[in-house]
């Protein structure tokens, strides 16, 4: 099997992955700090999440979508590959939220009866714990979008038969996309009663198709045009996304409105070149980006310990804090993400991708490979 080239370094994504998992701690942890008040952007929080979706469509395509199409990917090299991604940190995570969970019993504390909830460990280990296979939300919650996002690796050949015959429609793919996340959006909470992006282990599943499939479309345009357009004009699209995609969430507006922006803000930042991306390309940025799913998956293992903590020094009533120790809790989160991402994460990834003994190909080309700064590029590495 031909490797193909190494794709484009799209460094301004990475940063983006940051943001994302940023929003995603500050949704986590706003109810522990004291008087805080009702903000509609933090309370959109969750749909972090739905930018992680939509993004991993974008970046999956951009490594694996041409090799599929021209017949020239390893399916069982692309699931090792993505196992070694996601598996060590979920199942660390979930052993971790384990035991704080046991030790805070020992010691008389009151625990939420479902984190150890037995009857949810084997699809949680399994991650299929978010296709309606776990009786209650138990253990370490978010990591529901893993599964999900299991759930898209896995179909990941379905996406890529049907878009990689558009890829000349790459509009007519985006336009389609779109009014698949909308019709689906509207149908799922007439039938279920809620919006499908509130949805975590029931019908985490279904959630993670629209987005991966318009991270899948944006990209067909993204590779029609790559970097002809002019930084200028990138840049400016990307603040408009950005500024819309805040407003959006600001005014409650619906769902899918934001959801629509955070791809346009995708597509303007990878059309965006490195050299015109400033602080977003930066070695800092890219490092953030790389620690970004250290950060998600720890947010709830450090709530529960930190909060916890600091609430008992501090006298705490309800683990309401104050807003210099709550902000000094938030600080910590990535310098704990930090470490768990060169104890764990990154560690057991290289290990499990030694394992596989097959040649280099496109599923181990893009990663930890030099860039041209020095450091290490996971750029092209979906979170």
């Amino acid at each position: 099997m031909t490797p193909v080239q190494t794709p484009a370094d799209l460094r301004p994504l990475t940063a983006l992955r940051f943001a994302a998992a940023l929003w995603v701690a500050v949704y986590t942890f706003w109810p522990n700090l004291a008087g805080a008040p009702q903000t509609a952007v933090v309370a959109k929080g969750y749909l972090g999440v739905e930018l992680f979706f939509v993004l991993s469509g974008f970046i999956l395509s951009h490594v694996y979508l041409q090799a599929a199409g021209e017949k020239r990917f390893s399916y069982r090299g692309f699931l090792w590959a993505r196992i070694a991604r996601v598996y060590p940190l979920h199942l660390a995570t979930l052993i971790g939220v384990g035991g704080l969970a046991a030790a805070a019993l020992i010691a008389g504390m009151s625990v939420d009866a479902n984190v150890l909830s037995w009857s949810s460990l084997p699809a949680n280990l399994l991650m299929l714990h978010a296709w309606g296979l776990a009786p209650v939300a138990g253990w370490n919650h978010p990591s529901w979008s893993i599964s999900a996002e299991w759930f898209a690796y896995l179909c990941f050949p379905l996406f890529a038969f049907v878009f990689w015959r558009l890829r000349d429609k790459p509009v007519a793919a985006v336009v389609g996309a779109a009014a698949f996340l909308t019709v689906l959006y509207f149908v799922f909470e007439q039938a279920a009663g809620f919006p499908l992006t509130e949805a975590t282990i029931r019908w985490g599943a279904l959630r993670i198709v629209p987005c991966f499939a318009l991270g899948c479309a944006l990209y067909l345009v993204y590779r029609k045009v790559g970097q002809r357009l002019s930084a200028l004009l990138a840049g400016g699209a990307a603040a408009i996304a950005f500024v819309l995609m805040m407003v959006s969430a600001a005014l409650g507006l619906w769902d899918g409105i934001t959801v629509l922006c955070a791809g346009a803000l995708i597509l303007a930042l990878a059309v965006l070149p490195n050299a015109s991306a400033g602080w977003l390309a930066s070695r800092p940025a890219v490092y953030l980006g790389e620690i970004s799913y250290s950060v998600y998956m720890v947010c709830v293992p450090w709530n529960l310990l930190a909060v916890g903590l600091a609430a008992k020094l501090t006298g705490a009533a309800d683990k309401q804090l104050q807003i210099f120790v709550w902000l000094a809790i938030l600080a910590l989160l990535p310098v704990v993400a930090a470490v768990s991402y060169h104890l764990v994460e990154r560690p057991a990834r290289q290990a499990l991708r030694g394992l596989a003994e097959r040649p280099k190909s496109v599923s181990s080309a893009t990663e930890d490979r030099p860039s041209p700064d020095g450091g290490m590029s996971k750029t092209v590495v979906e979170s």
